[in-house]
């Protein structure tokens, strides 16, 4: 049942893949279409899943399994880089300034660094069969890693801001249900269920990449305060 779930997890993702190429061909790539860059990476970690028991157990579903692990080092801190851009694009006088965007850019790259040394580097993979779907994961994995925590402290502080100064609630909205999504228990039978936390949050933002667009397109439509 579970690869049937996330290979529909894998093509919502790609649905958002297209919708954030689009906002790359219209605005040009720009710090704020980064988190594209996780989508496509989703894209893959799901279809992996969702293959695994047509690919079977070997050599093959575990380097393509590994390769999940590295994607998720490389890219998610991203996601700290892109939220004080959206921060920045509020006009928050603070987030403007050089000092902001370097420390923006110091802490996605420490998040990738220590992600990289204490999960990636020392990678010891099992095989996994769960709920139907064959992959593999990591033996020590136990809960949400630092770096996920830290980005998602991060999106939820950027929401915050976004939602006084622009009137947009979303990115906060998806981006609490994400962190919440990821430290209660899963409730239901399936693995897959928890992703679907991650399907919200990138639609959240997007959405808010969309939303600033267009309020930088037409700026009287948007006050920002």
């Amino acid at each position: 049942m579970d690869s049937l779930l996330f290979l529909i997890l894998a093509l919502a993702h790609a649905a958002l893949l297209l919708w954030g190429v689009r906002l790359v061909n219209r605005s040009g790539w720009r710090v704020a279409v980064l988190p594209v860059l996780v989508v496509a990476a989703l894209v893959y970690d799901n279809g992996v899943i969702a293959a695994g028991r047509l690919i079977g157990a070997g050599p093959v579903l575990e380097g393509l399994n590994a390769g999940r692990f590295w994607l998720h080092a490389l890219v998610t801190p991203l996601l700290v880089l892109w939220s004080w851009d959206a921060v920045r694009r509020t006009g928050a006088p603070w987030a403007a300034r050089a000092w902001a965007r370097w420390t923006a850019i110091a802490v996605a790259a420490a998040l990738v660094v220590v992600e990289l040394a204490t999960v990636t580097a020392a990678l010891e993979l099992q095989v996994r069969d769960e709920y139907g779907a064959l992959s593999y994961a990591s033996d020590h994995a136990g809960g949400p890693p630092p770096m996920v925590l830290t980005v998602a402290a991060v999106l939820v502080a950027a929401g915050v801001v976004v939602w006084r100064r622009q009137g947009w609630p979303w990115l906060f909205v998806s981006a609490a249900l994400m962190t919440l999504g990821s430290g209660v228990p899963n409730p239901f039978p399936s693995g897959a269920a928890t992703n679907l936390f991650e399907v919200l949050l990138l639609t959240g933002i997007l959405a808010t990449i969309a939303r600033q667009d267009a309020t930088e397109r037409h700026p009287a439509s948007s006050p920002q305060r």
